[in-house]
């Protein structure tokens, strides 16, 4: 199970990696010879996965929501392919609903996977990374924590956690060598953005309106600044939020 250490230069871990943004993140790693380790729900997603990114990458089924589970998860990880150099918190779920109809049920389990996963999974790749005083840790943020976004309430509470978390990690894990910075994509054309945006023609009109580039980003951006972040190039940067946007956070 283990690679050949002389071979790939790092190892990442990659949450959500199968689709869309992640997919594209994990792309980019292992184009520049990242061993990437794709942890991901859907199995279908995850083997194409693998057949597209080849020997550097490898798939993990896991459901992030069950927390006892993460540190054997790690454990399983580290095990098999050393301790982890760069963690890129992707996976996240939505939920677009009228506010007085959220349930406190679908809030928590927006909250569950999207904030409380995430600082589960962190806290226990960053133990490795303590170890040898090094590392990357990224966190995905979105639009919705820069403004308002209407009916998005759980997923809004959820980013802006995110953007607090970053900082707070940034803090406490960089004097011990671990960078913890994160990306906001704006508006990005993915499956999961043409869903939103397809046959609700108004809602683009208003993203391209307000976005002074005038147009979506593509997938290929997000990981063009996830990878610069986890790279050498970005060593002085901590604690940093990037909006990677075309400007639509700015923008009027």
């Amino acid at each position: 199970m283990n690679h050949n250490p002389t071979q790939p230069s790092k190892l990442a871990i990659v949450t959500g990696g199968a689709s869309g943004l992640g997919f594209a993140i994990a792309e980019k790693f292992v184009y520049n010879n990242i061993f990437t380790v794709i942890i991901g729900r859907d199995e279908e997603k995850l083997r194409k996965s693998k057949t597209a990114l080849g020997d550097n990458c490898a798939t993990i089924s896991f459901d992030l929501g069950n927390l006892g589970h993460i540190p054997a998860l790690v454990t399983e990880i580290t095990n098999s392919y050393g301790p982890a150099d760069i963690l890129v918190n992707n996976a996240g779920i939505n939920m677009k609903k009228e506010f007085e109809e959220v349930t406190d049920e679908e809030f928590q389990q927006i909250i569950h996977t999207n904030v409380t996963a995430v600082f589960a999974l962190s806290r226990e790749v960053a133990r490795h990374m303590l170890a040898k005083q090094s590392g990357s840790i990224i966190n995905i943020s979105s639009m919705a924590s820069q403004y308002g976004i209407p009916k998005v309430i759980a997923y809004t509470a959820s980013k802006s956690a995110i953007e607090g978390m970053t900082r707070s990690m940034a803090v406490d894990l960089s004097p011990r060598g671990i960078r913890v910075n994160c990306v906001a994509p704006g508006f990005i054309a993915t499956d999961m953005s043409a869903k939103a945006l397809n046959g609700d023609q108004e809602r683009k009109n208003r993203v391209l309106s307000r976005t002074p580039m005038g147009k979506m980003g593509i997938p290929a951006d997000i990981a063009e600044a996830v990878y610069f972040l986890a790279s050498d190039a970005a060593s002085y940067i901590t604690g940093t939020v990037l909006p990677v946007d075309g400007g639509n956070s700015i923008g009027f």
